[in-house]
């Protein structure tokens, strides 16, 4: 690093630079050889001697240089080993005084902060704990919103889903997804007696209290033409509002039925599958501007993970009824012990759960597992998104094979555009 600068250097900077002449009086034409004032000044201010050189090369690697000093520096690094040595550890020194840290904020630095505040005062009107979730993934995705510039709105993001049989798909754009997350979230808003960005049910038929995939086609019909900023705006605007109205609500609103088309989910479970939506989208849009993006926090995506392991008994059944998967071995009666699968989530976010096979409503208690399955909890999770083949997940399995594909295959049916 540079000495303090002495006293004497309050007179010119270089004292081995020779003094500027005299300026020429107005009326004395200046030779047709002589450089342009400008330059004439610029090339006397440049340091030009080993010793100053030498002084200045501290200053150089904290880059506090002028770029006239900087230039005859690098210049005079060139020619000089002695000062291109000490250059050198200066700039390791200065490394040391300034670590290149990533300038990205923790995502998981809100929950924190909240965490924090709320233990020391707790909240008037505190947030359901089943609510938590969907408050967490919408703010993390609203700030990728933030700092995506409007021409990545139109980036080309691919949805998948398992329709039951196979992978499919649809391409659409950022913008797009926004607005299928604004239709499907309007649901649970139409439940808890907030307004619907779908209207009124007589403004667009059927679709505006039908399935997920008809709201979605329904409002980008209707918002074609929204720009980015009025897209995300509405968006976050309706998740505050979910948000307040789980809080405000009674208790009893928890178990409301939030319809899905041909299926239900209850308020509570309803804002973990939302959830679970939003870090799922956020992740293709995060693909597809080159973002980086994290899994939920591990409390989080336990409860996520485990809303899919207690959806997958009501999915086999499904299946069965569609014919898409062999009959039971047996049909259990409501209460009545069945047989089970082990379902094992490993990681951060994981634990185990007992999936009843025989029938939604039998019970599972120890030795009725018929068979056991092991996946990395992101693993599980791409495969309840319909991101993964239920023959291609990488799960550990033993015991009855028709029994884990029936599991599998009713993970990735879980999902849907």
């Amino acid at each position: 690093m540079p000495l303090p600068r002495s006293a004497a250097e309050d007179g010119p900077r270089w004292p081995e630079a020779a003094p500027a002449p005299a300026p020429a009086p107005a009326s004395s034409p200046a030779p047709a050889s002589s450089p342009a004032p400008e330059m004439a000044l610029t090339s006397e201010m440049a340091p030009t001697s080993h010793k100053v050189l030498k002084s200045l090369l501290g200053a150089w690697a904290l880059a506090a240089c002028s770029p006239e000093e900087t230039a005859a520096v690098e210049a005079h690094l060139t020619d000089c080993a002695t000062c291109a040595d000490e250059a050198v550890r200066l700039r390791e020194a200065v490394a040391l005084l300034h670590p290149e840290d990533n300038l990205d904020l923790d995502p998981r630095l809100r929950s924190r902060v909240l965490a924090s505040c709320l233990g020391r005062r707790p909240a008037r009107v505190p947030l359901p704990a089943w609510a938590a979730p969907y408050d967490a993934e919408t703010a993390r995705l609203d700030a990728l919103l933030h700092d995506i510039g409007e021409a990545e709105w139109q980036a080309p993001v691919r949805l998948r889903w398992f329709d039951g049989e196979r992978p499919v798909g649809r391409d659409t754009t950022v913008a797009a997804v926004i607005g299928h997350l604004t239709a499907v979230d309007g649901l649970v808003a139409r439940t808890l007696g907030l307004p619907d960005p779908l209207g009124d049910p007589g403004d667009l038929g059927d679709n505006s209290t039908g399935s997920p995939t008809a709201r979605t086609e329904a409002l980008w019909a209707a918002r074609s033409a929204t720009p980015p900023a009025a897209v995300r705006a509405e968006w976050r605007e309706q998740g505050r509002a979910l948000i307040r109205g789980a809080s405000f609500a009674e208790e009893s609103a928890a178990e409301l039925a939030v319809p899905y088309g041909p299926s239900a989910l209850p308020v509570r479970e309803a804002f973990l599958d939302r959830a679970f939506e939003c870090w799922i989208h956020a992740e293709d849009i995060a693909d597809a501007v080159d973002y980086p993006y994290h899994p939920p926090s591990p409390g989080h995506l336990h409860e996520l993970v485990g809303l899919a392991a207690r959806m997958l008994p009501s999915a086999i059944a499904s299946r069965r009824r569609s014919g898409l998967a062999p009959p039971a071995h047996a049909l259990a009666v409501a209460g009545a012990p069945g047989r089970s699968l082990h379902l094992e989530v490993e990681g951060s976010g994981g634990g185990h759960w007992r999936i009843a096979l025989d029938s939604p409503a039998a019970t599972v208690p120890p030795g009725t597992e018929v068979a056991h399955v092991a996946l990395d909890a992101m693993e599980f999770c791409r495969l309840a998104a319909g991101h993964v083949h239920p023959e291609d997940a990488a799960a550990g399995q033993s015991g009855d094979r028709e029994a884990i594909l029936d599991a599998l295959y009713a993970t990735a049916s879980l999902s849907r555009m």
